[in-house]
């Protein structure tokens, strides 16, 4: 305390004392007065009373909320220069919560926080808890009034119209009893995703998004409102039925309906490009893989191949008019050489051409079924000129759709060039019997399409009305154009990539110096002489287990031997209360905290041990099955659960002594894991590693353990572009500047963003004997291989 704060204890008493203390400092480090002393950390409480000799019992005596209190309140907000709120700062700090902080959908908790930072900014006292609270909420009540109002007031009479038609399709009834009478044209029918892909399935979302784009839901304007709101409502919506839907006001009632068909509609499109992608490839790897099966069954690989060819023509030329079968089987058995003309068909170009006829036939006869009325409901776009023969070819598809001929004789008009690949041309540019060429339809549009998938993958091309395909410039922050100085200084590049290249040159150079130096040295690499692979890594010995490793598991276990999962996670709740996070879709909610907090609890062991919301109901009287589902519906969502796992990972990081765990890391190490999955989810596909359908898990753990992000993914997606993410993405508090991953997680790509983002990549490179550090003319890759053994 300084001396000015100390005069102020004069004539008081010694519980007074204390409590005008913890009043002063409460205000000066929180910004708001404490009303009750559980508040006050016990540390701190005896700190202060130390300070100024009274015993930390008296402050049970003084009145927080009585006439000392407030008394005390006044002098000390006149000490500090600070004046109470009155209606006209009420009415700023609204103004300021609606355009700076609610866009952005923060938790309550934020909000307070932010309120008492803009009182104090202001020396400004901020209302007391219960009256900040009811103006926080009101705040919020008027921009989702306004969000309502705007979206409803755009919508044109005859949207409303189809809207309404949407939702009084009789689908259920209030007690939850079935009453569907039409299944079409109904909300319960734009929600439904289930079924395998085929033919079936396309059709019924190419009718959907047809639907919806016929309701003329304004898109600018729901593309101009803040997207975490938008998610929101879509989540509201897609939870409620069209009886629960047709309850509310018709202002929110219409606003809800219209930002699910809108959010909807994005979310068939990326479903139909997905559709589409997946179909065109197995256009050509179902085929691929039928042949290899069969070619497997029969291939009996013929060793020797050159001895026997010159047994074959040393005959041939003592006996040139001997018959075959008295001549050349005596020396080369008849059941070797049709060994032989397997082998040939099995490989080369014969295979290739094998495959290829079988991919012509089923393309014909199946898949172009389901690809033209995909191609007729998506619309392509690209930012490239490079890329506008791609997207020619796939208008020449749409125009000639009805067209049966097995050739495109007027070729002019046909972009070939940009499309088609080399090594292709032959078998989709032939010549007729008069020599003029003609193009092959059905080999013309595979390779159309195998061109336009490529590019769809890496956004090269993208697709209107989608959002994870969308124009990849929308990606951008909006003023990147207008203070790209500042994002370029924020990652540490310069602007000149002429500047970047010469600065990766020297960079690789000194580091290719650096390891040609050092590799001699190292005991534990050797540089063989000759061979294929010339680098050898000795392995080293396993690491001995910690003494005391042993004694610590046998001390956990005497002290919790039958802890449950629950009650970890129910601990790890009231000591970091990550359930605050979670917020409802819906507008109020009547439940209080701690059963939701409950509820909470029980939904999210259900859906992390896989043991379901139906089991968790039927094991006890907490909670039943609807209740908890009401839970999952309105308050778990994906973002929401990625702030709570970074807030228990940091509390986690925290709480570790450092004698113990040592520093902090800076460090973290990436992989994936198999999960089975229905096929349903259009996620799922057959692991070619590991076997099976599912999906995969991709998990970032730090140094010590902790997972610190994790992110579903495709089994034959690239593992790269997962490994970026969760560096670039997590939230917990640390500082990433080294990523160790397998050999799937690296590429040179790979090694260029992370060179470009900051941090390095650390591959444990499977085959390093094969690896090599290039350096280019006018570019340099990263991709010097560390060479110790892991």
């Amino acid at each position: 305390m300084t001396t000015e704060e100390s005069d102020l204890l004069y004539k008081k008493t010694l519980h007074g004392r204390l409590g005008f203390v913890v009043l002063l400092k409460f205000f000066q480090n929180e910004g708001h007065f404490p009303e009750h002393c559980r508040e006050i950390p016990e540390a701190v409480l005896g700190y202060l009373a130390n300070q100024i000799g009274v015993s930390g019992d008296n402050l049970s005596q003084y009145e927080f909320t009585g006439r000392t209190g407030k008394r005390d309140q006044t002098e000390i907000l006149s000490f500090l220069g600070i004046r109470r709120a009155n209606k006209n700062d009420k009415s700023e700090f609204a103004k300021a919560l609606l355009t700076a902080m609610l866009p952005s959908d923060p938790t309550f908790n934020a909000l307070q926080d932010y309120a008492i930072h803009w009182f104090r900014n202001r020396y400004i006292e901020p209302p007391g808890s219960a009256r900040l609270e009811r103006l926080i909420r009101s705040t919020t009540h008027t921009f989702e009034t306004d969000l309502f109002n705007r979206i409803a007031k755009d919508l044109n009479p005859n949207t409303k119209k189809l809207l309404d038609g949407l939702l009084n399709v009789a689908e259920d009834n209030a007690d939850g009893s079935s009453a569907l009478s039409n299944p079409f044209s109904s909300v319960s029918w734009l929600k439904d995703d289930t079924g395998k892909v085929g033919l079936d399935r396309i059709l019924q979302a190419v009718e959907k998004i047809n639907y919806l784009r016929d309701l003329s839901i304004p898109g600018e304007l729901l593309a101009s409102l803040p997207a975490k709101w938008l998610q929101k409502y879509y989540r509201r919506a897609s939870t409620e039925s069209a009886w629960e839907l047709r309850r509310h006001p018709d202002v929110i009632c219409y606003a809800l309906v219209a930002v699910f068909c809108w959010q909807r509609q994005m979310e068939i499109t990326d479903n139909l490009i997905d559709l589409l992608i997946q179909v065109v490839h197995n256009v050509g790897k179902c085929v691929e893989n039928k042949i290899d099966k069969k070619l497997l069954e029969d291939l009996k690989l013929v060793h020797g191949k050159t001895g026997l060819l010159f047994k074959l023509a040393e005959v041939a030329v003592e006996q040139p008019e001997g018959i075959i079968k008295d001549v050349l089987y005596p020396k080369v058995s008849l059941e070797t050489l049709k060994n032989l003309v397997k082998e040939y068909k099995s490989s080369g170009k014969a295979y290739q051409e094998e495959v290829h006829q079988v991919v012509w036939r089923s393309y014909g006869n199946h898949y172009r079924r389901m690809i033209v009325p995909l191609l007729d409901t998506l619309e392509f776009r690209s930012n490239n000129s490079k890329h506008t023969p791609v997207l020619d070819a796939v208008n020449h598809l749409k125009s000639n759709r009805e067209y049966r001929g097995q050739y495109f004789t007027d070729i002019d008009d046909i972009p070939v060039v940009g499309v088609v690949k080399f090594k292709r041309f032959d078998t989709v540019i032939e010549q007729d019997k008069d020599g003029d060429d003609r193009i092959n339809r059905i080999n013309y549009e595979i390779e159309v399409l195998q061109a336009l998938r490529e590019r769809l993958r890496s956004k090269e091309i993208w697709v209107v009305g989608a959002c994870r395909y969308r124009n990849p410039d929308e990606d951008l922050p909006g003023d990147f154009s207008s203070n790209s100085d500042a994002y370029y200084e924020a990652l540490n590049l310069p602007k000149n990539p002429e500047d970047l290249i010469e600065k990766l040159k020297t960079a690789l150079e000194k580091a290719l110096k650096h390891t040609n130096k050092e590799i001699p040295k190292n005991p534990w690499v050797k540089i063989i002489p000759t061979g294929k692979n010339r680098i050898r890594i000795t392995p080293q010995e396993p690491q001995a287990e910690p003494e005391n490793l042993a004694g610590l598991k046998a001390e956990i276990f005497n002290r919790w031997p039958a802890t449950g999962l629950l009650d970890v996670l129910k601990e790890a709740d009231l000591r970091v209360n990550f359930t605050q996070l979670f917020q409802s879709s819906r507008q109020r909610e009547t439940l209080d905290q701690n059963t939701i907090q409950k509820r909470l609890l029980l939904s999210l062991f259900a859906l992390g041990t896989n043991a379901g919301l139906k089991r968790i109901a039927a094991s006890g009287d907490e909670a039943s099955y609807k209740e908890l589902l009401h839970i999952r519906h309105s308050f778990l969502e994906k973002n929401t659960l990625r702030e709570a796992i970074a807030q228990v990972a940091n509390a986690t990081l925290a709480v570790r002594l450092p004698q113990i765990w040592g520093e902090g890391t800076t460090s973290c190490a990436s992989d994936s894991t198999k999960i089975g999955a229905w096929d349903q989810n259009l996620m799922t596909e057959w692991h070619v590693r590991y076997g099976g359908r599912g999906v995969m898990i991709y998990w970032h753990v730090e140094a010590q353990s902790v997972c610190i992000y994790s992110q579903l993914k495709r089994c034959s997606s690239s593992e790269v572009a997962s490994m970026i993410e969760g560096v670039l993405r997590h939230k917990a508090d640390i500082d990433i500047q080294k990523s160790y991953t397998d050999t799937h997680g690296q590429s040179e790509v790979g090694f260029a963003f992370c060179h470009l983002l900051g941090f390095n990549l650390m591959p444990r490179l499977k085959g390093v004997a094969s690896q090599k550090s290039t350096c280019r003319k006018k570019a340099a890759v990263l991709v010097t291989p560390i060479l110790i053994p892991y």
